[in-house]
């Protein structure tokens, strides 16, 4: 009797534990459970969700507009569940009664919608408001992300100058080179970062100012890719390109009291006078109807005049004026033998121009000296064999440079053998040779004073024709003593 009443009381006890089940769905009869499934924010339907219920019952997949149905469900309440790739899941509750369908809409996240953005980068070099920088700068920063996530930078860089903007995008690393900045400019910095999943973070904007451009005195040509470039160097001989090598530019002169170089330029398979500021920039035509024209381009040569308001140049046989503006063309003299006008120097205190003549070959030379008003003062040389060349006068005007092919070789190939660099004395006529100790067979060209006339910076090469030039300086008092300055140059100014 005790064991049956033992068998009792356990039977009631399970059922009590059952009916307390939280899980507990009555079999009594069924309903459905329909819905839809949609991304949060736009309301887009989305397709082959998975939609489950806990306690179970049938997995079903919503359809292209999102919906499902669930059906044949026992009555009771249930949890259901939507799940897809790329999604948050969510749950919502649904009671199911006899009979009856009960719906369910689900708006689901995208599963980063819990992510956070980035931190906003930090910039490090050049730190703000740095000055002096170089032309080429390494940008620094630090960037850091909540979850760690891989960041992608981007680069914004304006100047105070005009409104060209430079931008660097798909950046991984933390460090930016930035090449070919232009002298004594403002920059404004900025990086943004981004996660590829929140919007992009900007970082505080940082500025710098690059070094100012170097004042250097000496200006150079050098041949690069077929064309003329134009170059400025420093007492080290350092270098600084000024023109690229796109365009043929040549034959440098700085003006003497301002901050200007002029330069020949091929412009539509013409010669044409051009100016720009000492770093390169604002680059302004000065010639036009009558271009620069003679006997071999890269030996023409034109000069600055009148306090730099003006520029004398040849075309052909004659020798024109033209102020810096491109007005007041005026031709000031023409030979009197039909010979080419190839080079021309301008003295402001004798108010003197010295021109070198030649034939359509470059011989029959003839260097003289004439007014403003174009009358022939003097002659410094005239009924030689070979060619000449090379004029520039002293400071003062007392004395004139000029070089002079002493073999007096004439050749077809215009191939000059042995020229020698001369100082003419103007009042005396006296000429010094200062190329006695000239490399043997190398020619001395294009010779130019020193600012303080001590030294002659001119171009020494071997007289192949065909070898490298290089620019040398030499000790006026001490003809012996000539030092390299730069190689692979031509065309030397010294103001």
């Amino acid at each position: 009797m005790k064991t049956f009443s033992k068998y009792i009381s356990l039977l009631v006890i399970i059922l009590l534990v059952v009916g307390c089940s939280e899980d507990k769905v009555s079999f009594s009869g069924t309903g459905s459970i329909t819905g839809k499934v949609v991304s949060k924010g736009d309301n887009v339907p989305l397709e082959n969700t998975r939609v489950s219920t806990n306690p179970s019952s049938s997995i079903v997949f919503t359809d292209a507009s999102g919906d499902f149905v669930i059906n044949n469900v026992a009555i009771g309440t249930y949890s259901v569940q939507a799940q897809k790739d790329g999604y948050l899941s969510k749950f919502e509750s649904a009671t199911v009664t006899e009979d009856n369908s009960v719906n369910v809409i689900f708006e689901l996240d995208v599963e980063t919608a819990n992510n956070d953005a980035p931190n906003a980068p930090i910039l490090v070099t050049p730190a703000n408001n740095a000055i002096n920088q170089t032309l080429t700068v390494d940008l620094t920063w630090v960037g850091t992300d909540p979850e760690d996530d891989d960041l992608v930078y981007q680069v914004q860089i304006l100047n105070d100058q005009n409104s060209d903007v430079l931008n660097y995008t798909d950046l991984t690393d933390t460090t930016l080179t930035v090449s070919g900045l232009d002298y004594g400019i403002k920059y404004f910095w900025q990086v943004s970062a981004s996660d590829n999943i929140n919007d992009p973070v900007l970082s505080e904007t940082f500025n710098f100012k690059t070094i100012e451009f170097p004042s250097n005195r000496v200006f150079f040509t050098r041949k690069i890719n077929g064309n003329n470039v134009i170059f400025s160097a420093d007492s080290d001989g350092n270098e600084y390109q000024l023109t690229s090598s796109g365009s043929n530019s040549w034959r440098p002169r700085k003006a003497s009291n301002i901050d200007k170089l002029a330069f020949l330029r091929s412009n539509g398979g013409q010669t044409q006078i051009y100016t720009m500021d000492l770093n390169g920039s604002n680059v302004a035509q000065v010639t036009n109807s009558i271009s620069v024209n003679g006997f071999n381009l890269e030996e023409l040569d034109f000069e600055w005049k009148d306090d730099n308001t003006k520029f004398v140049y040849p075309n052909f046989d004659k020798l024109y004026q033209i102020n810096v503006d491109g007005s007041g063309l005026t031709q000031i003299h023409q030979t009197l033998n039909a010979n080419f006008i190839t080079e021309v120097d301008w003295n402001q205190f004798t108010q003197r121009l010295a021109i070198k003549t030649n034939n359509a070959s470059g011989y029959n030379v003839e260097i003289y000296t004439i007014n403003n008003s174009g009358t022939i003062l003097d002659y410094v040389l005239q009924g030689v064999n070979g060619a000449a060349g090379g004029l520039d006068y002293s400071f003062d005007g007392t004395k004139l440079l000029y070089t002079y092919d002493v073999s007096g070789n004439q050749n077809t190939d215009y191939r000059q053998l042995n020229n020698h660099i001369f100082i003419y004395e103007i009042a005396t006529s006296a000429v010094d040779d200062i190329s006695l100790n000239k490399p043997a067979g190398t020619n001395d060209l294009d010779p130019k004073f020193s600012p303080n006339e001590a030294q002659v910076i001119f171009v020494n090469t071997s007289n192949d024709g065909i070898s490298q030039k290089d620019i040398v300086v030499i000790d006026v008092l001490i003809t012996n003593d000539r030092a390299l300055f730069l190689e692979n140059a031509k065309m030397p100014d010294w103001k």
